[in-house]
């Protein structure tokens, strides 16, 4: 949980939405041409083609100071008729769809706002633009927009030819001058999530903190130097992208990073549950024809299962409480013939959720499964989840977003306390319209809520715990197996650590050996000293690599059940009666209060794709929340 100080604006409390089109108040979705929130193509310029270029210092207007200044504006033509009391400190805010056109300060500044950028086509003197707004002098001062006294009177809307050309001014916005709001919106969380929402927030003009308790940004994401370069870098958290995560390429792609394909060259490893090792290319390892049989069965009906499920609304899925009720180790015990199919079919399940089968709900399982696209795409390398890496690290994604966001972002201050009302929002001091809460469910549980959060939201957050893993990494002065003629990867049934990996770095040195601890395993090897969990994990390493597994020259690891900002990995799990009892608490806002999170997601739940797509679903909904609240109040134009 986490924030920061953001943007030119800083002041006002009452920010009043009214919709302009075309000389009457209305919706921005009644136009055609306004765009969703975050948008980058618009009449003034796309940040995606090349087309912007900085404002140019004499495109920049003045500051003004008091009635004089006022008076001024008013002789040259640029403020029609406003009554402005002399210590009136407001804004009028122009805007184009969501991002804003023009802001003019009355009583503190005057300047253009696209985000500091205009296109060639998009610039206009502000005079010009606001010449296109006229006010009444016959109608009295009354409420503006939402209903703060202003002492303005209610704008009229005068067609000019750049919006004719463009498209209408679609809002104003009207602040008040007691200085009540630190910005717009808080954003609780600099993970992908938090970082998401706000940077959608951000490009659509609207004010944002983002508020981080960690001292870095990247929650679940950590990246460890293991060499001089850059690139040499291994991650103790969240590190893979699959090819049907278009959300995370996308924005890896935006910020400028590049992907290199996890190392599968060689022949994988196999230890049954008898501690028998044998050596296979390709997904599926050389066991009994029978057991082979015995898995494919189950996840073929695991995956006919799945496609009925609503991920949007699991609790609406046929016999949503049957499955709902039964927990996955139950379903496996009554699926599989053979014990080596339920054996890995149970180290399956740790690998992908870090609990143990009988934690686990069966209609979450399914879900999970639905919102993936399949079994196989959780579980597999080339064409799954595990195929690729982020040249640099995954937790560059989140730094640079941050970079993006500046001084918007604060670091080491976790949040406490939210009190919120029909008013907005006051969360540990800082005051707002709303607040989107970045973080997991069972995180979000522990912050203070005045007034308290309904009884299905609070019982929600007691019952999705999140899962329990440790990554541990052996480092070597070079990837030894390689040269084996063996991948890196392995399974080994027996464990403590069931899942491993090349994690060695793109340029080839150090090699790595990663290895994961989940569920049971991590619990109870984290309650041991380091230096144990050191040597069994070497030990295990050894006994599928050899002896020279033995002699890392380095190590490291990460708990992320004891990180205090986190409590566990890889998200929070539902576990039997969780999704149809409480599910519908998971997404819905409450009042000014909305929900992001990897735990939120529709699609790729528990992973950077699903992370970034709930930051822009709260987004989206903060937009639209403040858009239906504009319309309610705005005053009826007269005829």
């Amino acid at each position: 949980m986490g924030g920061e100080e953001l943007g030119d604006v800083g002041h006002g409390v009452g920010r009043v939405l009214g919709q302009l089109a075309g000389g009457s108040l209305g919706s921005v979705d009644d136009h055609p041409a306004a765009e969703p929130v975050g948008a980058r193509s618009h009449p003034l310029g796309s940040e995606a083609d090349g087309a912007v270029e900085d404002v140019a210092a004499e495109d920049r207007l003045d500051v003004v100071e008091g009635e004089d200044d006022v008076d001024e504006l008013d002789r040259r033509g640029e403020c029609g008729d406003l009554a402005v009391p002399p210590d009136a400190d407001c804004e009028l805010r122009l805007e184009y769809g969501i991002g804003p056109v023009r802001d003019v300060h009355l009583g503190t500044r005057l300047e253009e706002r696209i985000g500091g950028h205009v296109s060639d086509e998009g610039r206009r003197d502000s005079e010009t633009l606001l010449d296109g707004l006229d006010v009444d002098p016959d109608l009295p001062a009354e409420r503006c927009g939402a209903g703060v006294e202003l002492g303005l009177a209610p704008l009229q809307h005068r067609p000019h030819p750049f919006l004719e050309a463009h498209g209408p001014v679609v809002s104003w916005i009207a602040m008040a001058s007691t200085a009540d709001l630190d910005c717009d919106v808080v954003v609780i969380g600099a993970g992908l999530a938090g970082l998401s929402a706000a940077s959608e927030l951000e490009a659509g003009g609207i004010d944002v903190r983002l508020v981080e308790a960690r001292d870095r940004v990247g929650g679940r994401t950590l990246n460890h130097s293991v060499g001089d370069a850059p690139e040499d870098v291994v991650e103790l958290g969240g590190q893979w992208v699959g090819p049907t995560q278009h959300e995370v390429l996308r924005v890896a792609r935006e910020v400028g990073l590049k992907t290199y394909p996890t190392h599968t060259d060689g022949e994988n490893i196999l230890e049954d549950d008898r501690g028998r090792i044998s050596r296979y290319r390709g997904t599926i390892p050389r066991v009994n024809p029978i057991v082979m049989a015995d898995y494919g069965q189950a996840a073929l009906r695991l995956d006919r299962l799945a496609k009925k499920v609503s991920t949007e609304a699991p609790w609406t899925t046929p016999k949503a409480e049957r499955l709902d009720s039964e927990t996955f180790a139950t379903w496996i015990r009554r699926n599989l013939r053979s014990r080596l199919g339920r054996e890995t079919l149970v180290a399956a399940c740790r690998g992908v959720f870090s609990v143990e089968p009988s934690e686990i709900s069966l209609l979450h399982v399914l879900f999970y499964i639905r919102s993936a696209g399949g079994w196989d795409p959780l579980l597999d390398t080339e064409g799954g989840a595990q195929q690729d890496r982020i040249v640099g690290g995954s937790q560059a994604i989140s730094i640079r977003l941050a970079e993006r966001l500046g001084d918007r972002v604060e670091l080491e201050r976790p949040v406490q306390d939210i009190r919120h009302d029909a008013e907005g929002v006051d969360v540990d001091g800082l005051r707002a319209r709303r607040v989107v809460v970045a973080v997991p469910p069972a995180l979000a549980g522990r912050i203070s809520y005045d007034a308290p959060l309904p009884a299905a939201r609070d019982q929600l957050t007691q019952r999705m715990p999140m899962g329990a893993v440790m990554k541990c990494m052996a480092i070597y002065d070079e990837p030894f197996w390689r040269e084996r003629g063996l991948s890196g990867q392995a399974a080994s049934l027996p464990g403590p650590v069931q899942v491993i990996f090349d994690n060695t770095p793109p340029n080839g040195r150090p090699g790595v050996l990663l290895g994961f601890l989940e569920g049971a395993d991590a619990r109870k090897l984290g309650a041991e000293p380091p230096e144990v969990r050191r040597e069994v994990v070497v030990a295990n390493f050894a006994r599928l690599f050899g002896d020279r597994a033995k002699a890392p020259v380095d190590y490291a690891e990460r708990d992320w059940s004891a990180d205090p900002w986190s409590r566990g990995c890889y998200a929070g799990v539902m576990p039997p009666g969780a999704w149809t009892q409480y599910g519908r608490a998971l997404r819905a806002p409450i009042g000014r209060i909305h929900w992001a999170g990897t735990e939120t997601a529709t699609r790729w739940m528990g992973y950077f794709d699903g992370a970034i797509q709930s930051g822009a679903r709260a987004a989206r909904e903060v937009v639209a929340a403040e858009r239906a609240e504009a319309a309610a109040a705005a005053p009826v134009a007269p005829p």
